[in-house]
């Protein structure tokens, strides 16, 4: 392979690095449990930015059911995520033969 043609795939690599970040950093997903009774908003760092309960859930004062649907919402959220920083990376690597299958750590 041409030195040329190495910096050029580098160079590419590091423009889909970047594009990425930008992604990663502008993601947003919501999720929700129990009929909406519970929703969570997730950033792409997989940072829960709020957390939103109904009061009924509160009337029930059913402290095991709400702890169930906050961790419903929330692992749905993070789901959301995984897909939707998939689907980016998908449209982001397109010019560069297997990048879109490569799992990132800490990503995906």
């Amino acid at each position: 392979m041409e030195v040329n043609a190495i910096q050029q795939m580098l160079s590419r690599l590091r423009q889909v690095q970047e594009d990425l970040q930008r992604q990663v950093n502008s993601v947003t997903v919501e999720a929700s449990a129990g009929g909406g009774m519970v929703a969570v908003k997730m950033n792409g760092q997989k940072q829960v930015l709020d957390v939103r309960i109904e009061p009924e859930v509160f009337a029930g004062k059913d402290q095991e059911m709400l702890q169930d649907l906050v961790r419903a919402a929330v692992n749905e959220a993070s789901r959301r995520v995984d897909e939707e920083l998939a689907n980016q990376m998908k449209n982001l690597s397109g010019g560069i033969p297997g990048l879109a299958n490569m799992k990132i750590p800490g990503l995906f």
